[in-house]
């Protein structure tokens, strides 16, 4: 009976160790995956719809990029935290591949968590 309370616990522990996924780049160091309202992908690139309390800009954001067997896995963190005073709403920001780095076309997956409010 301990045991299995024991293991249970320990899992939640884990668990709750791995809400926050973190990637590291080499031009901007540790970046917290930002939680995107939503994710839309076009012929020329990427669109992410983030939370904004008045200051987040394509300049916010930092991304990494990563090569795997034809496929390339994007994250996208922010540079600064958005310390204006609005009240939140949802912001579309565009990045090209181009700007990406990022071929013409590519395979694509957003690895960031998604969340279901501007709130």
């Amino acid at each position: 009976m301990n045991r299995r309370i024991l293991l249970i616990a320990g899992a939640l522990l884990l668990a709750g160790c791995a809400t926050r996924a973190v990637y590291s780049a080499p031009d901007v160091g540790m970046v917290e995956l930002e939680p995107l309202l939503a994710v839309t992908a076009a012929r020329e690139g990427l669109t992410i719809r983030v939370v904004s309390n008045g200051c987040t800009g394509k300049d916010s954001m930092a991304w990494f990029v990563e090569k795997a067997g034809g496929r390339y896995a994007v994250a996208f963190g922010r540079r600064r935290v958005d310390s204006c005073t609005q009240p939140p709403t949802a912001v579309d920001l565009t990045f090209s591949f181009a700007e990406l780095g990022l071929p013409k076309g590519a395979r694509v997956a957003v690895v960031n968590p998604l969340s279901a409010s501007a709130h």
